[in-house]
């Protein structure tokens, strides 16, 4: 899963579809403007997250079968019309790029809202809130049918920084750092998003944990962990570098954790652990033991995507 190349691909538009009027069927014309807002003339243009909508016709022929019909494109409402491929096994910020226009997923499925939508009425039901799939505009330009389109997965970048002063010097090997790798693996591989994952070990030094975090948001990487160097020892300095240089700290993802596990282990409330927003990276600082990074994890993945999401500027409850 985490080979980028082996999710491009590329498929084609059949049809391309406007209407004048949210929850109406679509009309198909022979060509869509792609602007800044959305497609040209169509009632769903507009300045929020779901400009753009795309539903395949496996879908539709899907439904034709158990409706006893055969569903026209646009009548679920959707702007392109595509075959190919599965659309709803893409993920928010994976992008379709067509000559010149550039789209990106921002949600999946959409809540239905049943007799109140001429669709469903007219239809009997819709496949619009399981497998259509919403994007916003990103460069904007014309579609035809018959247009290719190229499907561009999100690559994200991940870094863990280990800090401890023996294994930097090579007397016991880091476990800590491949555990947390580990488990972002099988949960970015669970949620079908691509990962790409580096490492390294520094001693518990805080010029170089600060020149690593820069280096790491310079690059705009997406997720930055640490572990090591949390407690209330002489060298445990990383939440004090890691605050300095954070834009806004995210307190409750800790605060929840050390609650959870001080209650049962008192020793637990000693760790200094944060987390927050470092210009377009989310950081976490953990401790430095292999059961502790497990337990943080596990309490962290609930909140990365919708994070993740926020960041970018994409309402996952609309």
């Amino acid at each position: 899963m985490n080979d980028p190349e082996s999710r491009e691909q590329t498929f084609r538009v059949l049809s391309v579809n406007i209407s004048l009027q949210k929850g109406t069927v679509k009309r198909p014309v022979e060509k869509i403007c792609i602007t800044p807002s959305g497609v040209e003339g169509d009632a769903h243009a507009g300045d929020w997250h779901r400009q753009v909508s795309l539903l395949g016709a496996e879908s539709i022929r899907k439904f034709s079968c158990l409706a006893g019909r055969e569903i026209g494109y646009g009548e679920f409402a959707e702007n392109i019309t595509t075959e190919g491929m599965v659309l709803y096994e893409t993920s928010p910020l994976d992008r379709f790029r067509s000559g010149e226009v550039l789209l990106e997923v921002t949600q999946i499925g959409k809540k239905c809202h049943g007799d109140s939508c001429a669709i469903f009425r007219e239809v009997g039901a819709c496949v619009m809130p399981k497998e259509g799939i919403f994007c916003r505009v990103i460069r904007p330009g014309m579609i035809r049918p018959g247009d290719p389109i190229e499907f561009i997965p999100r690559v994200y970048r991940i870094h863990i920084i280990t800090l401890s002063d023996r294994a930097s010097r090579g007397e016991y090997e880091d476990r800590s750092g491949p555990r947390i790798e580990e488990l972002l693996r099988t949960f970015f591989d669970h949620h079908r998003m691509m990962a790409l994952f580096t490492r390294e070990v520094i001693p518990d030094d805080a010029s170089l944990l600060r020149e690593s975090l820069n280096t790491q948001k310079q690059a705009c990487t997406d997720l930055i962990f640490t572990t090591g160097g949390t407690g209330i020892g002489p060298r445990d300095i990383t939440p004090d570098v890691a605050r300095d240089m954070i834009d806004r700290e995210i307190p409750g993802i800790m605060e929840l954790i050390r609650y959870k596990y001080g209650s049962e282990k008192p020793n637990a409330l000693l760790s200094r652990s944060i987390a927050g927003v470092m210009g377009s990276s989310l950081v976490y600082c953990l401790p430095g033991s292999v059961r502790a990074v497990t337990e943080y994890i596990g309490e962290i993945q609930r909140t990365i995507r919708h994070s993740i999401m926020m960041l970018h500027g994409i309402d996952m409850h609309g």
